[in-house]
C-alpha cells in the first residue's frame, strides 16, 4: 500500500515535476530502512576514531589541562551534544527525510536553503581538514620510505610544499569512489573497519606505556591551572570555550543526523546505537589520546598532539602499518561525517539539477579551495576559532529544529507538504520570518567575540562581555533562537485561532 505522506507516490505534486523533489531527497521506503542499532554504533565508532577526534583531548592538554580534566571535558561535551543528536534523529527515523528536507518545516520551502547552506559550508571545511590529515599520513609514510624525498619549499599562496599538496590531492581522489557509490558503500566501510580502529588504539596505549614506564608518570601530570602553574587561576577561562568546542565538534552531525536515521529499522535502533556509539568510544579515544600525548612528554621532552607527527618519530614496520590505519580512519570519518550531509544539502538547493553524487563532488571541490591546513596551524585556531566559531552558527539552527519538531508540531509532519512549493510550509513566499529572526538573534550576540578571536589585530577593543559570551557560543545561540522561535510561532498560532473563531 502506498504511503499518503510519500511524495514519490504517482498522485503527489512533487512526483509531477516539483522543483523541491528528487529521488535522493524523497522519504525512504520500508525496504530502505535496514540499519539496526549495531550499524549506528559501528558508524559512530568509525567516525569517532579519527585523527581530528584524537587531537581534541590532546589539544586541551596542550592548552594546560591535566589528562583527566581533558578527558572529562571531552566526555561532558559529547554527552551534551548526544541530546540534540537523538532528538533531531527522531525525525529522520519517523519520517524518512534528510536534514535538508526536515529544515523546510521550520524555515520554509525556500528559507530552508539558508541553514542547509550554512551546514554544508561548515562540512566542506571539515571535509578539507580530514582530507588534509589523510594526505599528511600518506606524505609522512612516503617520506619514511624515500628518505624525505618529498620535502621541499612552500609554494606561494598555498604555503605548503608540492609534495604535501600532491598527497592531499591523492587522498582527495581516493575518496571519490565512495562519493560515486552512495551511503551503502560508506556503511559497509564503517562496519568492517571499526574493529581495526579499536585494535590500533590498544596498540598505541601499549607502545606509550612501554616507552614511558607505565601509566603513573603520565596520568599524574598536573594541570597548568593549579597553584604555581603557568596558567594558575585560568582554568574556567579555558574550560568553557573548550567545552563549547567539544559540543561544536559534533554540532554538524547533530543537525544532519536524519541523513542517517532515515535508514533506521526502528526508532529504538537509532537511539540505542547512537547512545552506545558516540559517548563511550569518544571517551575511550580521549583516554588513549591523553595517555599517548602525556607519554610523549616523558619520551621526547614535549607534548606531541598530532598523531601523524608522533608516528613519524617511531621506527620499524609498525610505522607503516600505523600510518595506513590512520589513513583508513580518516577516510571513514570523512565520508560519513563530512560528505553525506552536505551532499544532501547542496542537492536541496537545486534538486532537479544537483543529485546526491553531484552534491558530494561540490563538497569535495570546495574543500580544496578552503585550504584546511591553515585552520590546523595552531590549537587556538583549531579549537577556539574553528570549532567554537561555527558552533555559533549551528547552535541556533539546532534549537529552532527541536522546538519546531517537538513543541510546535508534536513530531507530526505532513511530508508531502515539505515537497510542495504552495503547501503548508511555504509561509511567506517560501520563507518563515520567525525562523529567520530567531537565527539572527541566536547568531549576532556571538559575532563580536568571534571577530575578536579570529582577527584580534583588526578587532582589539571588543567589550569583555561579548568575548565572555562567545565562550558559550553554541549554548547561547541555541537558547536565544529557541526562545524567539517558540514565542513567535505560538503567538502566530494564537492569532490564527482568534481569526478562525471570529
Amino acid at each position: 500500500m502506498k504511503s499518503a505522506a510519500n511524495p514519490a507516490d504517482p498522485d503527489s505534486a512533487a512526483a509531477q515535476g516539483g522543483s523541491l523533489y528528487n529521488d535522493d531527497l524523497a522519504p525512504t521506503t520500508p525496504a530502505q530502512r535496514t540499519w539496526k542499532w549495531y550499524h549506528f554504533a559501528a558508524l559512530w565508532v568509525g567516525m569517532v576514531m579519527n585523527i581530528a577526534s584524537y587531537m581534541l583531548a590532546a589539544g586541551l592538554i596542550q592548552e594546560g589541562m591535566s589528562p583527566w580534566q581533558a578527558v572529562t571535558t571531552v566526555l561532558l561535551g559529547n554527552l551534551i551534544v548526544l541530546v540534540p543528536m537523538l532528538l533531531i534523529g527522531h525525525a529522520g527515523a519517523k519520517h524518512g527525510i534528510p536534514y535538508a528536507v526536515l529544515v523546510r518545516a521550520s524555515f520554509g520551502t525556500q528559507g530552508a536553503k539558508l541553514p542547509a547552506l550554512l551546514r554544508a559550508i561548515v562540512a566542506c571545511g571539515w571535509y578539507g581538514i580530514q582530507t588534509w590529515l589523510g594526505g599528511s599520513a600518506i606524505y609522512t609514510l612516503l617520506n619514511i620510505l624515500t628518505g624525505n624525498a618529498l620535502h621541499g619549499a612552500a609554494l606561494p599562496l598555498v604555503d605548503i610544499s608540492l609534495g604535501q599538496l600532491a598527497c592531499f590531492l591523492v587522498f582527495w581522489v581516493l575518496q571519490l569512489y565512495f562519493i560515486l557509490h552512495g551511503t551503502d558503500s560508506i556503511r559497509w566501510l564503517e562496519s568492517w573497519s571499526a574493529p581495526i580502529k579499536v585494535v590500533m588504539c590498544v596498540a598505541l596505549v601499549w607502545w606509550a606505556t612501554s616507552k614511558a614506564g607505565g601509566f603513573g608518570s603520565m596520568l599524574s601530570a598536573p594541570s597548568q591551572f593549579a597553584a604555581g602553574g603557568k596558567k594558575a587561576g585560568l582554568f574556567w577561562a579555558t574550560f568553557w570555550p573548550g567545552l563549547t568546542a567539544m559540543v561544536g565538534f559534533w554540532a554538524t552531525l547533530a543537525l544532519n543526523i536524519p541523513d542517517f536515521t532515515r535508514f533506521a529499522h526502528s526508532q529504538r535502533d537509532q537511539m540505542i546505537g547512537q547512545s552506545i556509539g558516540l559517548p563511550l568510544p569518544m571517551a575511550l579515544l580521549s583516554v588513549v589520546s591523553v595517555v599517548v600525548t602525556s607519554a610523549t612528554v616523558v619520551i621526547y621532552g614535549n607534548a606531541i598532539w598530532d598523531p601523524i607527527d608522533l608516528t613519524s618519530r617511531m621506527t620499524g614496520i609498525g610505522v607503516g602499518i600505523a600510518l595506513v590505519i590512520l589513513t583508513l580512519d580518516t577516510m571513514c570519518c570523512n565520508l560519513a561525517a563530512n560528505l553525506v550531509g552536505p551532499a544532501y544539502d547542496f542537492s536541496s538547493l537545486w534538486p532537479k539539477a544537483i543529485s546526491y553524487r553531484t552534491g558530494g563532488l561540490i563538497t569535495a571541490t570546495i574543500a580544496i579551495v578552503m585550504m584546511p591546513w591553515k585552520i590546523l596551524a595552531t590549537t587556538d585556531g583549531y579549537i577556539f576559532t574553528w570549532l567554537v566559531g561555527y558552533s555559533a552558527l549551528l547552535g541556533p539552527v539546532a534549537g529552532i529544529l527541536m522546538v519546531d519538531y517537538f513543541l510546535i508540531r508534536g513530531t507530526q509532519l505532513d511530508t508531502r507538504a515539505l515537497f510542495d512549493e504552495r503547501g503548508g510550509f511555504s509561509y511567506a513566499r517560501g520563507w518563515n520570518p520567525a525562523a529567520l529572526a530567531a537565527l539572527a538573534v541566536g547568531v549576532l550576540p556571538n559575532l563580536p567575540g568571534f571577530l575578536h578571536t579570529a582577527f584580534p589585530a583588526s578587532f582589539p577593543n571588543v567589550p569583555a562581555f561579548f568575548n565572555t559570551l562567545y565562550t558559550y557560543a553554541w549554548f547561547v545561540g541555541l537558547v536565544l533562537a529557541s526562545g524567539v522561535y517558540g514565542t513567535w510561532m505560538k503567538w502566530r498560532a494564537g492569532q490564527r485561532a482568534q481569526i478562525a473563531s471570529a
